[in-house]
């Protein structure tokens, strides 16, 4: 097939975003390429519809967990093989996915660049099928990049096993700088450069300098029209202010990573499906999810840097239709920024004090822990050893950049389940402890491979198909397991982390204090950069543009800086007229804000306001599947 086909069947559409196809041709020709794609340019397409049309399989290397797994569900709804290698897996299951990788079971093996080095998967990689290395987010392999791993720099040993395998580099933001070093420790051959224009003409940036964040909020999301997302720093304020938009009477709901798994799916799936309007999150939440008509997305403090700003702006009004991205900024915050280098790079004596803690608090000694993966209480190892959780968590990633230990905020393993009776013995189970029998005919029924291995099971599907609870289910399990019928792992899901190199004696934990020292001021830099954007009077998106050496970047005309002079105001009388072709557009049927806006292209803010007039007077409302419906 075709990549034109390809897409078409595994996605449903017609055609490419730009520069996709562009890309996909390099992959296909087996030359280096390095893409930079604006968020919502649809980076995964650029390795998976090639990988597809291609013999063998592809490797991505991406940091991001959460990103893994949204990949790896999508594509197994799209009954595409994949899996992927994390800490979450034991020594014999990583085994058996190498295995079936190198037996061409798979089209993706997704993992993190941690693993590059570790035994086994030195082992196996002669012998992987590789078309192709894709590697995610790959300003984490530059110093000057805002996440930088050093981890990342293992990847450059894939080139020289595997030298003949071309390698495609992806990010969504990345400066001149970055993009140079990204091409020099990849190692790539004479790469093509694609780069997707940083405008983004339907997206109207605005900086709002406010007393109350919360009154501000609200006023702003009472006027939106469609599906927004709320960014906040911390998991205390998205309870907050979910809570505060909740009782203003607006559809909202609040996400995090310390939620339970199956609630962060069902909250984030009924955000999707726009039977809840309004996601108040961490900045983790909308990576990796195709939503494009997203309207909103509020900022209710200065991110630390552009590069964060831009990406997460940028979750709004990725179908082309217009779209807001608004900051929410109070007197204090530009000085609240300036301190925070101070904060993000401890010094070295308290990277050691957290060093010797964790190894107290998980009782390793000296010379033991490679490879080893712990679960991590960071509130407990806080209150334990009087260490705030600020010095624990950015001491925790001074460690990590430095090769010393990989931190996880949110691990997640599916439970297991592995028969390891006799098939022989199970109809004499089944007769002496016949409750369990259900439970052992739908583990049977419902999982291939139940036998040769530990296989992920849902307690959640098992029990709509006993027709019973899931707490009923763990317990059928966890009995099976204890007549040693099955071998029976629960999901976990917990902050960990992961030695990478044996415990050494505090006093010489070697961290590289000249690079350190330079991030902190390359962070410094870029701290500034935003502090700048916060006080700009020039158009905001022509601003971006030139952050990210894309001088092409026209004024866009949208922005509060650009509108400030030449903004129309909404009188009465236009505000009444608006209300007239709102009714006669819902006269026959109830619509969706995203249909609506398209129908008022141009007149946005007008339509926001007279929305909100009709809602008040109680002519407008929203039913169940968040369409609006006339009401008179």
């Amino acid at each position: 097939m075709t990549p034109r086909e390809i897409l078409s069947k595994y996605w449903g559409h017609p055609s490419f975003r730009p520069m996709q196809e562009e890309v996909i041709g390099e992959v296909l020709a087996g030359r280096d390429a390095l893409a930079i794609l604006p968020t919502g340019g649809g980076k995964s397409v650029c390795f998976q519809v090639p990988t597809l049309a291609m013999d063998g399989l592809c490797l991505v290397v991406t940091p991001l967990v959460a990103l893994m797994e949204d990949q790896l569900s999508q594509l197994a709804a799209k009954d595409i093989p994949a899996a992927s290698l994390h800490a979450g897996l034991s020594h014999t299951e990583i085994r058996k996915v190498l295995h079936d990788a190198v037996h061409g079971a798979y089209k993706f093996l997704y993992l993190a660049p941690e693993r590059l080095q570790t035994a086994t998967f030195r082992e196996a990689l002669p012998w992987l099928p590789l078309c192709l290395v894709a590697v995610d987010e790959a300003h984490c392999i530059s110093q000057w990049g805002h996440d930088f791993r050093p981890s990342y720099l293992r990847i450059y040993s894939l080139r020289k096993e595997r030298a003949g395998i071309p390698i495609l580099a992806l990010t969504a933001s990345a400066t001149d700088r970055v993009r140079d070093e990204v091409v020099e420790k990849l190692a790539l051959k004479s790469p093509r450069i694609l780069r997707q224009s940083f405008e983004r003409p339907n997206l109207s940036y605005r900086v709002l300098r406010v007393d109350s964040r919360s009154a501000t909020l609200v006023g702003i999301l009472r006027k939106a029209v469609g599906p927004a997302i709320v960014y906040c720093k911390t998991r205390r304020k998205t309870v907050e202010y979910a809570g505060l938009l909740q009782r203003a009477g607006l559809e909202a709901n609040f996400y995090h990573a310390g939620l339970d798994r199956n609630l962060r799916g069902e909250r984030q799936e009924a955000w999707i499906g726009n039977r809840s309007r309004i996601m108040v999150a961490t900045n983790a939440f909308g990576m990796g999810i195709d939503k494009p008509d997203v309207r909103l997305v509020v900022h209710t403090e200065p991110p630390d840097c552009l590069e964060n700003y831009y990406q997460e702006a940028g979750r709004a009004g990725r179908d082309g239709k217009p779209a807001m991205a608004v900051m929410l900024c109070r007197p204090g915050d530009a000085e609240e920024l300036a301190r925070l280098p101070e904060v993000r790079y401890p010094p070295l004596a308290v990277i050691r004090s957290v060093y010797q803690a964790l190894a107290n608090y998980l009782q390793l000694p000296s010379g033991l822990g490679e490879d080893r993966t712990y679960a991590l209480d960071i509130r407990e190892l806080s209150e334990r050893f009087r260490l705030t959780v600020a010095e624990i968590l950015h001491s925790l990633q001074a460690m990590q950049q430095e090769g010393i230990l990989d931190f996880q905020e949110q691990l997640f393993r599916p439970s297991t389940v592995q028969f390891v009776s006799e098939r022989s013995q199970l109809e004499s189970y089944a007769e002496m402890h016949s409750r369990w029998e259900p439970f052992m005919q739908a583990l049977l029924r419902s999982y291939a491979g139940i036998y040769d291995g530990p296989v992920p099971v849902s307690e959640r599907q098992l029990a709509r198909m006993i027709r019973c609870d899931e707490s009923s289910t763990r317990k059928a399990l966890q009995a099976l397991h204890g007549l040693g019928v099955i071998t029976y792992r629960p999901q976990l899901e917990s902050p960990h982390v992961r030695f990478l190199q044996n415990r050494v004696r505090a006093e010489d934990l070697y961290i590289d204090m000249a690079a350190y020292l330079e991030r902190k001021r390359n962070f410094s830099d870029r701290v500034a950069a935003m502090t700048a954007y916060l006080k700009a009077d020039d158009c905001r998106a022509s601003r971006i543009g030139r952050y990210f050496g894309d001088a092409a970047v026209r004024p866009c005309g949208v922005c509060d800086n650009c509108r400030s002079s030449t903004a129309p105001v909404a009188d009465a009388k236009a505000l009444a007229e608006m209300g007239l072709e709102i009714r006669a557009a819902l006269a026959n049927a109830a619509m969706s804000p995203r249909d609506l806006a398209a129908r008022f292209e141009g007149r946005e803010d007008w339509l926001q306001s007279a929305v909100e007039g009709l809602r008040r007077e109680g002519k407008l409302s929203m039913d169940e599947m968040g369409r609006l419906v006339w009401k008179g």
